[in-house]
């Protein structure tokens, strides 16, 4: 049984964490998005793998190579310009005969993959509360029936959850599969016409986690926190507290007055302390700087990050090579409560969060005393000056005085 996962794509709701990424390599509980997924399918028994990679395909060659620190087997294929499901799928025709295949940036379930493997020619199905976001899967007596696009009034709760159980049978529907509205090649259309032949068995999954725009990485970094163990590796200085499960890595020191209460996942060789508090739900990559004073909750921070003096960090994430300069604070709820709306490429959107602090990219500059305000984004490259109040969409490469 070889897996095939889907992880050429770029991500443009991503942005502008995935202007220097591909979206499958974005960080959650310190760990790719893609590495979590390998791992289930590992814990399932498969030990072939497939990668359809594209964006920046070097940075998933790069950190995965040939699976060899997994004991496993990972093959490559450059799927070039992105052109649809069905056409990454179908570059995998002469290298597999029974096959898995999922999609890198959404997040299954152990279980629910061996499920997968064992239901033969079959499709990964799941209820949600917002099915006219997904395409969405008729069904009967546990048989697809029809899958359909986004509908604005879909007559059912049950979505395609991008993960599927193929033979080679799926290859001749792929070559006659046309491009779709979109402009690309649909594997469901392609299921849509092999179903009309061939049964297609429907296996409802009961974890799934969909991660679409930059705020849903800290949904699935809550959930991952929430399930792993107290792991202490780095040096812990005396008058230090370090309340539930937190994870500690080679070569971090934490200093005197520091109170960490997890769950809390502090990368290697990272300085934290004196006199912080890093509140629950909260990553820290490698190599960070949480200094005096500073309070972090429920954030993502990326590797060679630091907010060192007196700062204020909530329900946010900080891409790499970030630093907060003196005083510097993040703004994460509106007075009247509210859901936090965002500005993302261009777009008004509804995060449904009430709590929301600041997306950054890589290598930004936030100067002293600097106020954001809750659901701002700001691109990679920026620099913002000391004391400015910024709020709205920053664009990349931005000076803001």
């Amino acid at each position: 049984m070889k897996c095939v996962i889907l992880a050429a794509g770029e991500g443009k709701r991503m942005h502008p964490l995935t202007y220097t990424r591909p979206k499958v390599m974005l960080p959650i509980a310190n760990k790719p998005i893609l590495e979590w997924n390998l791992l289930k399918a590992i814990d399932a028994g498969i030990e072939d793998f497939i990668f359809v990679v594209g964006y920046k395909s070097e940075m998933v060659r790069n950190y995965f190579g040939n699976g060899e620190k997994w004991r496993i087997k990972i093959q490559y294929i450059n799927q070039g310009d992105a052109q649809g499901t069905a056409h990454a799928i179908g570059m995998v025709e002469k290298f597999v005969d029974d096959f898995i295949v999922f999609c890198g940036d959404t997040i299954f379930g152990k279980n629910d993959i061996k499920n997968i493997i064992v239901k033969k020619n079959s499709i990964g199905l799941f209820k949600v509360d917002n099915p006219d976001s997904y395409g969405i899967v008729e069904i009967n007596n546990k048989k697809v029936v029809k899958i359909y696009e986004k509908m604005q009034d879909p007559f059912t709760d049950v979505i395609n959850a991008g993960i599927y159980h193929f033979n080679k049978k799926i290859f001749e529907y792929i070559k006659k599969t046309g491009k779709s509205p979109r402009g690309e090649y649909e594997i469901t259309d392609s299921i849509n016409m092999m179903i009309k032949t061939k049964q297609m068995n429907a296996v409802f999954l009961k974890e799934w986690m969909d991660v679409v725009y930059p705020w849903d990485l800290l949904d699935a970094n809550e959930d991952i926190l929430g399930k792993i163990n107290k792991k202490i590796e780095g040096n812990v200085e005396k008058n230090t507290t370090i309340n539930k499960k937190v994870i500690i890595g080679k070569n971090t020191i934490v200093m005197a007055g520091s109170y960490i209460e997890g769950p809390v996942i502090i990368g290697d060789n990272c300085r934290i302390g004196p006199n912080c508090f890093i509140r629950p739900y909260t990553s820290i990559g490698n190599r960070c700087h949480v200094g005096n004073a500073c309070e972090v909750k429920n954030t993502i921070i990326m590797n060679n990050s630091g907010a060192p003096h007196q700062n204020y960090i909530g329900d946010s994430i900080i891409g790499e090579n970030c630093n907060f300069g003196a005083g510097s604070k993040v703004a994460n709820l509106r007075f009247d409560k509210k859901p936090i709306s965002v500005v993302l490429n261009g777009n008004k959107l509804d995060s449904k969060r009430k709590k929301l602090g600041v997306i950054i990219g890589d290598n930004v500059q936030v100067g002293i005393n600097s106020t954001i305000n809750v659901g701002t984004i700001i691109g990679d490259k920026c620099f913002i000056g000391p004391g400015a109040v910024v709020k709205g969409e920053i664009k990349s490469n931005s000076r803001i005085m």
